[in-house]
């Protein structure tokens, strides 16, 4: 078998080395503006904010208290504020701090507003009720618990951090 031998032209040789070299340049500009506009997106979200909901631990009782309080959120460009609730009150030696979203399908739940069903977390869109440490009671809609807030104490005062979905 005989090898052809290819060869380039002097016009080829110059037409690959000039589009090399103008791809180089053309990166060489474009990366940084690239980054500029990316940077914000690809940041990783502070996950260890804390926000204070103005309740002391002393309080604190064993009944659920629905505090409202203000989150600021910023997602790349994007800065908010997102107004969040929670029930907060103590489990023993415990402080939970729970979402008033129902996990059924994302109503909003009330402690004790239901005269058939007391000391419970009650969802009036589709009856669905909490046991008052957020457990799914059988029977009804939620599969789940109620989710909860990361909840830290800091010189006498509570903060909620992020929500944990619990099994």
């Amino acid at each position: 078998m005989s090898e052809k031998k290819h060869k380039v032209s002097r016009r080829q040789f110059l037409t690959y080395t000039l589009t090399g070299v103008g791809g180089f340049m053309a990166a060489t500009i474009i990366s940084p503006m690239a980054r500029m506009a990316l940077d914000p997106a690809l940041e990783v979200g502070e996950e260890g904010d804390f926000v204070s909901v103005g309740l002391s631990e002393d309080d604190l009782t064993d009944e659920p208290q629905r505090v409202d309080f203000v989150v600021e959120i910023e997602d790349g460009w994007y800065e908010d504020e997102q107004n969040r609730s929670a029930y907060v009150y103590r489990n023993g030696d415990e402080i939970l701090a729970m979402s008033p979203t129902c996990t059924h399908l994302g109503c909003t739940v009330g402690w004790d507003t239901n005269d058939d069903h007391p000391d419970q977390f009650f969802c009036p869109c589709h009856l669905g009720r909490f046991e008052r440490d957020g457990t799914n009671i059988e029977g009804t809609p939620p599969t789940r618990p109620l989710d909860v807030y990361d909840v830290e104490v800091r010189d006498g005062m509570i903060y909620l951090g992020q929500i944990r979905q619990r099994g």
